[in-house]
């Protein structure tokens, strides 16, 4: 299949998912991380490996669509390998009354190549996409061209790029590109709240690597990594843009920003 692009849940794929924490503040009211706001009328493309949408996490998706190895596009969304609709339930979680819709690039594994990957991406940006959830990357600089040329359609569609920026000291593509949310995880991070921090000059979203608690099983035996972390990233983000319809990436962290030095209310 060529290059190889996965999901990271141990250090041996290429591409990585993380996921972040946002907040927000009202001049009339206080709410930490926006946790007043549900998603209402956000869209949110998952690029991943499908969606089984009946999961009691997910509640349903607003539809979907699946590229195949050669390019070819079928209806077949649904995840046969459990790691999209994980990260689909981590996003629910923050953002119950998103539409999410499910683009499959993982088959067989947790890899793909760059072709699907732009390809989802673009499809993504034209089904009116808000954001566009990447709980994968790949640390081959090569792609970084092809990976700006599409982030320029998410540019005119409005639509915003979540993805890791780094891990364990690895820089990602395309998260840790200018015009994409990029994502830190941090194990010491509440999973409900989030920090916005300077990075060589651009805002970045530090937020916890673990995904939605499953009852009855201890944390540490649940599946956890930078995938989640970008996860909980674009629930935030959702957040941010239900307060703020119509924001841009610099608008969004300004909101999160904002959200994330307020003191909550008696």
């Amino acid at each position: 299949m060529g290059e190889a692009f996965g999901a990271p849940l141990c250090g041996s794929v290429t591409l990585w998912l993380i996921a972040v924490v946002v907040s927000l503040k009202f001049a009339t009211s206080a709410q930490m991380f926006l946790d007043r706001f549900t998603g209402k009328g956000v869209r949110i493309a998952v690029i991943d490996s499908g969606v089984h949408a009946l999961h009691p996490h997910v509640g349903g998706v607003a539809g979907g669509i699946g590229i195949r190895e050669d390019g070819s596009l079928v209806d077949d969304h649904v995840d046969r390998l459990g790691h999209g609709t994980a990260v689909s339930a981590a996003i629910r979680e923050k953002v119950p009354d998103a539409e999410i819709f499910a683009i499959k690039v993982f088959w067989q594994s947790l890899a793909t190549d760059i072709r699907s990957l732009t390809r989802a991406i673009a499809l993504a940006a034209e089904r009116d996409a808000h954001v566009i959830n990447l709980s994968l990357g790949t640390a081959e600089m090569e792609h970084r061209q092809r990976l700006e040329e599409v982030l320029t359609t998410c540019r005119h569609t409005g639509s915003i790029v979540v993805a890791a920026h780094d891990d364990n000291g690895t820089r990602w593509l395309p998260g840790s590109l200018d015009e994409v949310a990029g994502v830190k995880a941090d194990w010491t991070c509440d999973r409900h709240g989030y920090r916005v921090s300077p990075v060589n000059g651009r805002w970045l979203l530090t937020t916890s690597p673990y995904p939605r608690d499953i009852p009855g099983v201890p944390r540490e035996r649940n599946l956890s990594g930078i995938s989640f972390a970008v996860a909980n990233a674009t629930g935030f983000v959702a957040r941010a843009l239900q307060a703020a319809p119509g924001s841009d990436l610099a608008r969004v962290f300004e909101t999160l920003h904002e959200a994330a030095c307020v003191t909550p209310s008696a």
